[in-house]
C-alpha cells in the first residue's frame, strides 16, 4: 500500500503527546499559541481520552474533540489522532470483568490504572474497534489529520480463562496437532506429554521450572495477538481515508512480548519511544543504539524502506532506578537529533504539558508546571528552529557497513531461568556490541535475522541463542557471498523452539567458526578471567576446541589456561571470529574495530576527536554530535545548516553542541 507520509510538506515533524482533555479550553488557546512559537508542527491527541469520548456505553462526546482538532487546523498544526484503547474508562471493566488481566499467579487485576484489559477478551476487542470505528467515521478527512496512532505500546499480558484458549487455538494453527507441539516442547522431559488439547494451558506460576518452549511460544503468541488487535483497527481506518498512514507506538524492553520486527511489516510508520535509563556516556550510546534498531526495523521490516519516527521522548528528565535525572543544557537537543541524524523522520516528547495530578504528574514535559517561562521551554523552542532549519533534508539513509543482529525471540529465550546463568541478555549483548563499536566511531546497522545485507561487510551475532534453519542459511549466504563474520557465546546454541543443537556448540555454526565448545563456564558478576592478548573477560567463558581456527586470544589462569577464548577462522577472502567470553570494553572496541578493519569499515570520521558522535548519510549529510564539555575541531569541509557557518577543512563544535554539515566532495 503506498501512503501519504505526514511529513510530507518537507518538515522535519516536532512535537508530541497533548493532552487538552485534562484542560480547560482557554488552557488550549495558550498551549496553541505556544506550539507556535516553540515550531511544532504535529502533536499526538486522544490517545487516554476513552472516558472523555465515550463516558457511558455508546453515548459519544465529540465536541471538544471537535474543537480541538479545528483550533490545531487553523494555527496549521497537524493532529496524529489515536484510538484510546489502551485504557478502557471504568464502566467497561465494571460491565465486563471477565476481560480484566489475570496474573500468572491467577489474580485477577481491577481497574485503577491503565492497560487494564485483555486483548484476548471478546469484549475488549469489540469495544476497541467500537470505538476506533467511531473515531474513523468523524474524523477520517479532517484537514488537521496526518496520521492515525493507534492504541498506546502494546504490551500487556494476562492468563485468563480467554487467554487459554485463543492460546490452544494459536497452538493449533502453529502446529497442526499435539505430535507436533510435544516434540516442539520436548514434552516426554517432567513427564509433561499432552494427549488432549484441553490439557494445554498457559504458563501459570509453577512449583519449579516451567516448560521454555511453552514460555517462548506464550511471547510469540502474545505478540501475534496484540498484533491482531492492532491490525483491526489499522484496517478500520485505512478503509474509512486509505491516504492517511496507520502506526502504532512500539515501547522497548526486553519485557515486552512483541516483535517489533515482524510488526514493521504491517505499519505505515515504525514509531518508538525511547527513554534512556542511564545518565552520562550511557545515555548517548542507549540513544544510538535505540535509533539504528529503529531503523533496522523501518528498513527491513516489510522487505522495503519505510520511514521511522521517534514518537516519545522525555524533553528534560532520563528515569534512572529511584530517581529522576534533569538532563542538562544541551541534552535535549543532541539526544533528538541523535535520532534525526540516525534516519527519525522528526523529534516527538512525552508530554507537551505537566499534568496537575495523575500518576504522572511529574513526568518530563515542554511545558512544565512552572509554566512556559523556563530553560527547558526555550531549549524546545531553539530545537524547533533547529529542526526547521533542517527542513527539506527528507530522512536519508545511514553508511553503515557493519550490522548486528537483534531478535526478540532470543532474548525471550534466554530468560528462562534455568539456563546456566542468571541475568542473561541477548538484547544486552546487542546493545554491548552495538556500544563497542559506537566508541570506535563505526556505525552500525541493526537488523532481524533473514534482513538483507546489503552493503554489510561484517555480521555480528551477539548471543543469538536461538538459530532456526532459515536463520543458519541467512549466515551462511553473507559469509559465502565473502561477508565477515563475528560470533559470540550462546549464538546458534538452540533451533527455533528453545531444542539444543547437539554435537556440540555453537551448533549452527561450528563449521563456520572452525571451533567446537565442549563445556560452559558461566562466571559470577564479579569474576574476571585475563586474556593472553590483553584485557579481560567476564560473565561467560568455555571451553574451545579449535577445529581449523587460530587463538587470538586465550584464557590466562585458572582451568582454561592457554585454551582459546577468541579464535578466527578463515574462509575465502573472509574471516569468521569466535568469541566465547564477554571482554571488559576496551578489549571489545579493539576487537570490533580490528574485525571491522579487515572486513573494509572504517570510522565514520577518523579525524573526530573522542566523545564526538559521527553519523554520515547517503544524502550528503555528516552529523556531529559533541557530548563533551569542551569545544572540538572535526575534519570536515561543506556548510552547517544549523549555524550557516562554513567549514573549509575543518569545524569547531561547540561544547554540547551539534552540527549538520552539508559535505564538499573531497
Amino acid at each position: 500500500m503506498t501512503t501519504k507520509a505526514p511529513w510530507s510538506d518537507g518538515r522535519l515533524c516536532y512535537g508530541g503527546d497533548w493532552n487538552p482533555e485534562q484542560w480547560p479550553p482557554e488552557v488550549w488557546r495558550e498551549d496553541v499559541a505556544l506550539m507556535r512559537a516553540a515550531g511544532v508542527n504535529l502533536v499526538t491527541v486522544g490517545v487516554f481520552a476513552w472516558s472523555r469520548l465515550e463516558p457511558e456505553p455508546g453515548r459519544h462526546t465529540f465536541d471538544w474533540l471537535d474543537r480541538v482538532l479545528d483550533l490545531l487546523h487553523a494555527n496549521g498544526i497537524r493532529a496524529a489522532l489515536a484510538t484510546p484503547t489502551a485504557s478502557p474508562p471504568p464502566w467497561f471493566s465494571l460491565r465486563h470483568p471477565d476481560a480484566l488481566p489475570v496474573t500468572a499467579d491467577g489474580v485477577r487485576l481491577t481497574h485503577g490504572s491503565r492497560d487494564t484489559y485483555c486483548a484476548a477478551a471478546p469484549a475488549y476487542r469489540d469495544a476497541a474497534r467500537s470505538i476506533a470505528e467511531v473515531l474513523a467515521a468523524r474524523y477520517a478527512h479532517h484537514p488537521a489529520l496526518a496520521l492515525w496512532h493507534v492504541h498506546n505500546e502494546y504490551g500487556t499480558t494476562c492468563h485468563c480463562p480467554h487467554t487459554e484458549a485463543a492460546f490452544r487455538r494459536w497452538l493449533t494453527g502453529r502446529y497442526g496437532d499435539l505430535d507436533a507441539l510435544n516434540d516442539a516442547w520436548v514434552t516426554s522431559f517432567w513427564s509433561q506429554h499432552y494427549s488432549d488439547w484441553a490439557q494445554v494451558g498457559t504458563p501459570h506460576a509453577t512449583q519449579y521450572l516451567a516448560n521454555p518452549g511453552q514460555l517462548l511460544d506464550f511471547r510469540r503468541f502474545w505478540s501475534d495477538t496484540l498484533l491482531s488487535a492492532y491490525t483491526e483497527q489499522r484496517d478500520l481506518l485505512r478503509a474509512a481515508n486509505p491516504s492517511v498512514p496507520v502506526t502504532t507506538n512500539y515501547v522497548l524492553g526486553d519485557w515486552v512480548p512483541v516483535d517489533h520486527a515482524r510488526w514493521a511489516r504491517e505499519v505505515d510508520v515504525v514509531a518508538i519511544d525511547h527513554y534512556p535509563s542511564a545518565v552520562g556516556s550511557d545515555a548517548q550510546e542507549q540513544t544510538a543504539f535505540a535509533a539504528d534498531v529503529a531503523r533496522g526495523w523501518a528498513r527491513h521490516g516489510a522487505g522495503r524502506p519505510a520511514p521511522w519516527l521517534l514518537a516519545e521522548s522525555a524533553p528534560n528528565q532520563i528515569h534512572v532506578a529511584g530517581r529522576m535525572h534533569t538532563k542538562e543544557p544541551g541534552r535535549m537537543t543532541r539526544h533528538s537529533l541523535a535520532h534525526v541524524a540516525r534516519g527519525s523522520a522528526g523529534v516527538m516528547f512525552f508530554q507537551w504539558r505537566a499534568p496537575a495530578g495523575g500518576a504522572e504528574r511529574f513526568h518530563s514535559a515542554v511545558v512544565s508546571h512552572a509554566g512556559a517561562d523556563t530553560r527547558v521551554f526555550r531549549e524546545a523552542t531553539d530545537l524547533g528552529a533547529a529542526l526547521g532549519r533542517l527542513a527539506g533534508t527528507a530522512p536519508g539513509r545511514v553508511e553503515a557497513g557493519v550490522a548486528i543482529a537483534y531478535d526478540a525471540a532470543s532474548g525471550w529465550a534466554l530468560r528462562h531461568p534455568g539456563m546456566p546463568r542468571a541475568g542473561l541478555d541477548h538484547p544486552g549483548e546487542a546493545a554491548a556490541a552495538h556500544r563497542a563499536l559506537w566508541h570506535a566511531g563505526v556505525t552500525a546497522d541493526v537488523v532481524p535475522p533473514g534482513a538483507p545485507l546489503d552493503g554489510c561487510r561484517l555480521l555480528v551475532l551477539p548471543a543469538l541463542y536461538l538459530a532456526s534453519d532459515a536463520t543458519v542459511d541467512w549466515v551462511r549466504r553473507h559469509v559465502h557471498a565473502g561477508g565477515h563474520l563475528l560470533v559470540t557465546w550462546l549464538s546458534g546454541v538452540a533451533d527455533e523452539h528453545a531444542r539444543i543443537r547437539l554435537g556440540g556448540y555453537p551448533g549452527a555454526y561450528r563449521d563456520l567458526l572452525g571451533v567446537r565448545v565442549e563445556e560452559f563456564h558461566p562466571l559470577a558478576d564479579d569474576e574476571h578471567v585475563p586474556l593472553t592478548g590483553g584485557g579481560t573477560g567476564r560473565i561467560w567463558s568455555e571451553t574451545v576446541h579449535p577445529a581449523g581456527a587460530e587463538t587470538i586470544s586465550a584464557y590466562a589462569g585458572g582451568v582454561l589456561d592457554g585454551r582459546p577464548a577468541i579464535t578466527r577462522h578463515r574462509i575465502g577472502d573472509a574471516c569468521a571470529w569466535y568469541v566465547s567470553t564477554r571482554p571488559d570494553d576496551d578489549t571489545y572496541r579493539r576487537l570490533l574495530t580490528e574485525a571491522a578493519g579487515l572486513a573494509g569499515v572504517t570510522p565514520t570520521c577518523p579525524g573526530a576527536p573522542e566523545g564526538v558522535e559521527a553519523v554520515r548519510r547517503h544524502d550528503g549529510l555528516l552529523y556531529l554530535l559533541n557530548h563533551t564539555d569542551r569545544p572540538q575541531r572535526v575534519p570536515v569541509t561543506g556548510l552547517d545548516l544549523l549555524t550557516g557557518a562554513t567549514a573549509d577543512g575543518s569545524l569547531t563544535v561547540p561544547p554540547g553542541g551539534v552540527a549538520v554539515v552539508r559535505e564538499e566532495p573531497s
